[in-house]
């Protein structure tokens, strides 16, 4: 079974992936004060884009595929077509990917991105709460993926800020991944549904009841539900840690 990471890719290997909104609809902006758009240099030729949010001044968490050589911050963004007031651009000062993190299964695809400037807090810019480290969200609760990404197969990146809601499914219809590790992942998504995340939206967070708990990982190919997400409260003692500089 193939996979997509969500990545959205601009002269860049389609098996590595991308991750978008597909059946839902555009945010109102600023709604979201947490998002956060990044751009990623991989080399001269190859540039693509993710999703992240902010868990503090200094921290973006993002998935671990989503490195690259320079990583350009946009915080206080809805529309990427245009650069508004209240846009923050911090550069990332270091890219701290988990030391468990595998690019081949896409497990521990897990990341925090420190700022080289503290992001100033504002109407537009904030930070959202992470899950306890034993929280578990129980299938059939709806939450909400968020991004930038695709709006279809065969549409373009979407220029505003984007979501959808999302069923979060028992482990079964994720088994289709190989690799898919229902410990460390969430599986989200009717497969009866075509709502779904995409290309573009990789890194991106899955918010329950206002609180971080997944990040958008990968999905097939055709972008037929369901995706796996990155489940946030397995990892928040090494989030800690690293915040803590341990």
């Amino acid at each position: 079974m193939q996979v997509f990471l969500l990545l959205v890719a601009f002269l860049f290997p389609p098996e590595a992936g991308a991750g978008e909104i597909i059946g839902g609809i555009e945010s109102k902006p600023h709604s979201h004060p947490y998002m956060a758009h990044l751009d990623i240099i991989i080399n001269q030729s190859s540039v693509f884009r993710c999703g992240g949010f902010l868990i503090s001044q200094e921290y973006v968490l993002t998935a671990a595929h989503c490195k690259g050589r320079n990583i350009t911050v946009t915080l206080g963004a809805h529309s990427m077509k245009q650069e508004e007031s209240t846009w923050q651009k911090l550069l990332v000062k270091e890219q701290i990917i988990h030391p468990k993190y595998d690019s081949s299964t896409f497990r521990n695809d897990i990341m925090l991105l420190k700022l080289q400037s503290k992001a100033k807090l504002t109407r537009t810019v904030g930070t959202i709460p992470l899950p306890k480290q034993s929280t578990v969200i129980p299938p059939g609760s709806m939450c909400l993926a968020i991004g930038w990404g695709k709006t279809g197969l065969e549409e373009p990146v979407s220029d505003t800020l984007r979501e959808v809601k999302l069923r979060i499914m028992k482990a079964k219809p994720c088994y289709i991944f190989l690799f898919y590790n229902h410990n460390s992942q969430i599986c989200v998504g009717n497969p009866r549904n075509i709502k779904s995340v995409y290309k573009g939206d990789s890194g991106g967070p899955l918010l329950c009841a206002g609180v971080a708990h997944g990040i958008t990982s990968y999905v097939r190919r055709n972008a037929k539900p369901p995706a796996v997400f990155t489940r946030v409260s397995s990892y928040v003692p090494w989030i800690n840690n690293v915040l803590k500089g341990k």
